[in-house]
């Protein structure tokens, strides 16, 4: 029998322990990278890989032919603040509350903060970062924001969860902030640099992350582009300006112009209304505008160019995945509309593509007709780094829809969207005491609030707050840009039946 050799009992442990570590270094390592990009109100259209090269995104393009191009995508919720809180959180917003309007203008408390996909990943060894708009407040508890969130320091409340940050809070006062403390960063945003270099700024910024990244550690990047809205000049980039100088661009066949009186009166409150006889109701003022949006995303198309350049450069696209979405789409004349959140498809319809390094090309470039919302990203990029899903999160992980394993019978067939904000709602300056005008509005069947589903083949909705309730219909088969309601056509009933259900199913389930 052999005698006990302290000396060799400690070296085996040694050996031991240095081999774990370094299993379990080299499982950290074998984590995929993944980088989140998203614009702002880009309609899903507004792509050459969706049928408009016209709008110029070879580079996004090239996203589309070299990874996944999901064609039926779907916001539950299409104006910013909440779309935003909804893919970060991965929760409905009649869920997590985090939006404009009253009841539903809640910040973000820390507590459920630690549910985010970003706060996940940090916990789970990434490296995080995020460039750009921010859009909710996180606090320490969740309150109501009334007339919105004052004296917010970013890095206050967002130093925990982002360990590289170079953005602003947009809807909440939350001025610009960037950390660490960096020469480079200084240099990106110093004042002195043109204004109308925003997006290029962002994409210099975005670029950074990646030049400080450690080769021992695996990173998650949001960057949430400002552009691509109408308003601000700073996001017209001179040069590309240019490029799209007297073109005409095709116009959708629901473009109306003038007003549209095919729809509900209700909407007369919603400033969707006013907005496009102010901006898209004449077909001069329609190309006018949508020359902004298209120089605008040019310019986002290129900062995508140097991003995929940068990875090629680093030998480290073929461990990265790349998402690329909007928070939420615009009508743009549509419908009559301008805007965004009300439920028809210009404005809740989003771009998604998925670009995934891993796989072989044999794997890659093709188009996905799976129903994808987008409160299943953040489960979707945890999956990815082969995190669980956390209870509070309300979306599934499309994990096995790109992997092409996962049993159609049991997807998805349909998805769910609401829409909760109230222009009236939104100044305390207009409203002092939100309850009160909210139940005035309600009274007044001024409330356009509204919630439905979205299947194959057809489009259900329900302003549930009006009395009567106004309700709509549309057969996508046989209209598929949402032009002749026929909620009142007997043979739908079926159907009508069928989607008034569902749609008060989920809505009680997402509470």
């Amino acid at each position: 029998m052999k005698s006990f050799n302290p000396l060799q009992s400690a070296l085996l442990f040694l050996f031991v322990t240095c081999s774990v570590i370094s299993q379990n270094k080299s499982l950290e390592n074998s984590k995929p990278n993944i980088i989140f990009l998203m614009t702002d109100d880009q309609r899903w259209d507004n792509f050459g890989c969706y049928g408009r090269p016209e709008f110029k995104t070879a580079n996004i393009d090239r996203l589309a032919d070299e990874g996944v191009v999901f064609d039926r995508v779907f916001y539950p919720v299409a104006i910013c603040m909440p779309s935003r809180a909804t893919m970060m959180s991965g929760r409905y917003l009649s869920n997590h509350k985090v939006g404009f309007s009253y009841p539903n203008n809640l910040t973000f408390s820390k507590t459920d903060f630690e549910a985010t996909y970003p706060a996940q990943l940090k916990q789970s060894g990434y490296r995080t970062g995020f460039v750009g708009k921010f859009g909710f407040a996180v606090t320490d508890t969740a309150y109501h924001a009334k007339g919105g969130v004052s004296n917010y320091d970013l890095q206050e409340h967002l130093g925990k969860y982002f360990d590289y940050f170079a953005g602003k809070g947009v809807h909440f006062r939350g001025a610009f902030k960037a950390w660490p403390e960096d020469a480079r960063l200084n240099e990106i945003y110093d004042e002195n640099r043109p204004l109308n270099e925003r997006t290029l700024k962002t994409g210099d910024a975005m670029l950074h992350f990646l030049d400080t990244q450690p080769k021992d550690k695996p990173f998650c990047l949001s960057v949430s582009f400002y552009a691509v809205k109408n308003d601000k000049d700073i996001d017209m980039y001179p040069p590309h300006v240019k490029v799209f100088e007297n073109k005409n661009f095709s116009v959708p066949e629901n473009w109306v112009e003038g007003k549209n009186t095919k729809l509900p009166e209700l909407l007369d409150h919603w400033r969707g209304v006013p907005l496009h006889m102010k901006r898209t109701s004449t077909p001069e003022l329609y190309q006018k505008l949508v020359r902004r949006f298209a120089t605008q995303g040019y310019t986002v198309d290129q900062q995508v160019g140097r991003l995929i350049e940068k990875l090629e450069d680093m030998g480290i696209l073929d461990n990265t995945i790349i998402i690329y979405t909007s928070d939420n789409g615009r009508f743009h004349g549509s419908q009559g509309l301008y805007d965004k959140a009300i439920l028809y498809e210009e404005s809740i319809k989003a771009p998604l593509i998925v670009f995934d390094g891993r796989k072989t090309k044999e794997k890659r470039g093709y188009r996905e007709d799976a129903f994808i919302s987008s409160v299943d990203i953040a489960p979707t990029i945890l999956s990815f780094a082969g995190i669980e899903t956390p209870g509070k999160m309300q979306g599934k992980s499309f994990t096995d829809i790109l992997d092409q394993t996962q049993n159609r019978k049991q997807w998805q067939k349909s998805v769910y969207s609401e829409s909760l904000f109230i222009s009236d709602l939104h100044s305390k300056r207009k409203y002092p005491d939100f309850e009160i005008a909210n139940q005035e509005i309600i009274k007044a069947n001024k409330s356009y609030r509204s919630r439905g589903v979205r299947d194959e083949k057809y489009k259900y909705l329900i302003y549930y707050e009006h009395q009567p309730v106004i309700e709509e219909l549309y057969d996508l088969d046989n209209d598929p840009h949402e032009m002749n309601n026929v909620v009142s056509d007997k043979k739908y009933a079926k159907v009508l039946k069928r989607l008034r259900i569902e749609t008060e199913k989920k809505h009680k389930e997402i509470q």
